[in-house]
């Protein structure tokens, strides 16, 4: 749907639409106070199909990543492999920036693997290290600052996921793919 609304707006047939916020399963579309937008934004929604994807070409984003997180061995141990086939598992697919959040530059991935789909921690920490590459249930992601969390910690890359006076700051956008690489 996020897409579809994007791909509307982009048309031009949402003008008064001022930002969408997408989740997981749902999005936001905040539209101008007063201006009839979510009339308009109810007919647009009437006649797209939620299921096309707007066209664009995405960018391909390689993260390196140490995958020595502090959850390897609970990761391990719930997926029924060694410590390092965690890190092998996971850098051996290709994921998709289903959408961003949480925090600026925090990319959600999917495409983790079935046996990596794990729960979140039972106790978030109040601090996770900036960089922090995480599983949490069927998401993948990295840490651009750091911040409080409950993901288990499979790794660390050092690439810059976020930062403030590069023309895009964000450094993955819904739609992206992403290879995570075993760093050296």
């Amino acid at each position: 749907m996020r897409t579809a609304l994007a791909g509307a707006s982009e048309a031009g047939r949402l003008p008064d639409l001022i930002e969408l916020v997408p989740a997981a399963r749902t999005v936001l579309a905040a539209m101008r106070p007063g201006s009839g937008g979510l009339a308009k934004l109810r007919e647009t929604l009437a006649g797209v199909d939620l299921t096309a994807s707007v066209r664009r070409t995405p960018r391909e984003v390689e993260l390196p990543v140490h995958y020595d997180g502090p959850d390897r061995e609970l990761v391990a141990k719930t997926a029924g492999i060694s410590v390092d086939e965690v890190g092998e598992l996971h850098s051996s697919v290709e994921y998709s920036v289903a959408f961003c959040g949480f925090a600026p530059g925090f990319g959600y991935l999917v495409g983790l693997p079935e046996s990596l789909c794990q729960p979140r921690l039972e106790r978030p920490r109040t601090k996770v290290p900036v960089g922090s590459v995480g599983i949490a249930d069927e998401f993948t992601g990295a840490y651009p600052r750091s911040s409080p969390g409950g993901w288990r910690l499979i790794g660390r890359t050092e690439a810059a996921l976020f930062d403030s006076h590069r023309e895009r700051p964000a450094l993955l956008a819904p739609g992206d793919i992403v290879r995570f690489t075993v760093a050296t």
